[in-house]
């Protein structure tokens, strides 16, 4: 794959190439519906194929937070065409890396020394490239390691990058009031953590440590004497991408296993840690052969705080979502109704969250849940369908709920897809045997 020398980082560079982007795709549009007129029975798949393909190639040249939406995109699978899941989901583990010139570059300026001073050996091509870093293979003392780059720039474009999807977002979301900035803010402060390299190396050491208890589960080890705000040295942890997993394991056994420790994983973090691994794509797991599953990347670590999770889960309870006072009141502690709502936008809001809380909540209601069930994924398909086209929902003000749902939701959605591939029937409280261990 071709390597890259230069990644942009002015505000002006960045959008030069966003509206670079936009232009491809307005041909797209021209090109389909020249063709459409003279083909009534042509879809939209070819047009979906075009636009995807350009979209990615301009945002994976960017890197950064650009290229980290598309990834965030790549796990809605209810809401995207197919087209744009699979080419997104490439922003995982498939982009251009940089330049060993770029690398060594970075080395001199954040360790004060080249990679051939500091390790034993090290492959000047990187292993794996993703949104905000690349991953070398390295040795030091007989130990294996990987040791993960930071792309250039990326820190500092964060905010323009932001400033330049906020009217898009916006729109899209129908976000209204002086508040929907609330949400911009926690993209935006996310984000920057995950440019801290610093704190991800002590946010996984301290998860990893506590997360110990969870059998089937496994972590490497962190080198905070070989990293800094840019670079991460860490063990070398074999196995394959969960994604490559689930494509080819036909064992129910397997699938039990790995997806009992993936919810216990999860569980035990939101339920005893408060605070949580909140980004659940393939590219973060393996497999090894042991059918252990390890967790490789804390880079995005969601603190949950209890004025949010109480109500929260409060609402994962039947009783609480069936009872017209108390689903009331948590509507307003989670600010998903607000005190300016009108008559109308009250009855519609909580009809909407009534219905989506009573679907997305079922795992919880049981004993035992089974990820395999096509009958509640297709619920949720449908469910989402039905309100990306309600004409109401468009004219109603967006800006609902509160700030923390951002991440929370796009973990559970994002666990929820992960279990779903995996096919795995688990024991929903089974997390709790490890809270006093």
């Amino acid at each position: 794959m071709k390597t890259i020398d230069h990644i942009p980082t002015n505000k002006l560079q960045r959008a030069s190439k966003l509206v670079k982007t936009g232009v491809k795709v307005g041909g797209n549009y021209a090109k389909y519906y020249g063709k459409k007129a003279f083909n009534s029975e042509l879809t939209r798949e070819e047009l979906d194929d075009d636009n995807a393909e350009d979209i990615y190639d301009g945002l994976k040249s960017l890197k950064g937070s650009a290229l980290k939406v598309a990834q965030m995109l790549s796990m809605e699978k209810n809401i995207l065409p197919k087209a744009y899941v699979e080419k997104f989901s490439l922003s995982q583990f498939s982009v251009p890396p940089l330049s060993a010139a770029l690398v060594r570059k970075t080395f001199k300026k954040y360790l004060d020394k080249y990679p051939e001073e500091l390790y034993d050996t090290f492959t000047t091509q990187s292993i794996n490239a993703a949104s905000i870093g690349q991953v070398h293979q390295a040795t030091k003392d007989g130990k294996k390691l990987a040791v993960k780059i930071q792309y250039p720039g990326v820190a500092d474009s964060i905010s323009s990058d932001l400033a330049l999807v906020k009217p898009i977002a916006s729109r899209m979301f129908n976000l209204k009031g002086k508040d929907k900035e609330k949400y911009f803010k926690e993209v935006e402060d996310k984000l920057l953590e995950e440019t801290d390299y610093i704190l991800e190396v002590k946010q996984s050491q301290e998860i990893t440590e506590k997360c110990g208890v969870i059998p089937n589960l496994k972590f490497p080890k962190y080198y905070p004497e070989w990293s800094s705000e840019r670079i991460i040295t860490m063990d070398w942890m074999v196995g394959e991408h969960l994604s490559e997993f689930t494509a080819r394991n036909t064992d129910q056994n397997s699938a039990d296993k790995i997806g009992q420790a993936l919810w216990d994983f999860y569980m035990y973090q939101m339920h005893h840690l408060k605070q949580v691994h909140a980004d659940p794509h393939p590219g973060n797991f393996l497999v090894d052969k042991d059918q252990n599953l390890i967790a490789i990347d804390f880079g995005c670590i969601k603190k949950v705080p209890h004025e949010f999770y109480t109500p929260y889960f409060e609402l994962a309870e039947p009783e609480n979502i069936n009872n017209p006072d108390i689903f009331m009141t948590k509507m307003f502690e989670l600010e998903i109704l607000r005190k300016d709502d009108s008559p109308e936008e009250i009855k519609f809001f909580s009809e909407l969250f009534h219905e989506m809380l009573s679907l997305f909540t079922k795992p919880f209601h049981l004993e035992d849940f089974d990820f395999s069930d096509e009958r509640f994924f297709a619920q949720i398909a449908d469910l989402s369908d039905k309100y990306s086209k309600d004409t109401q929902l468009r004219k109603m003000n967006g800006n609902r709920g509160s700030k923390h749902f951002l991440y929370i939701n796009r973990t559970f959605f994002g666990l929820y897809n992960l279990m779903h591939d995996l096919g795995a029937k688990i024991k929903v409280n089974n997390y709790e045997n490890y809270l006093n261990k």
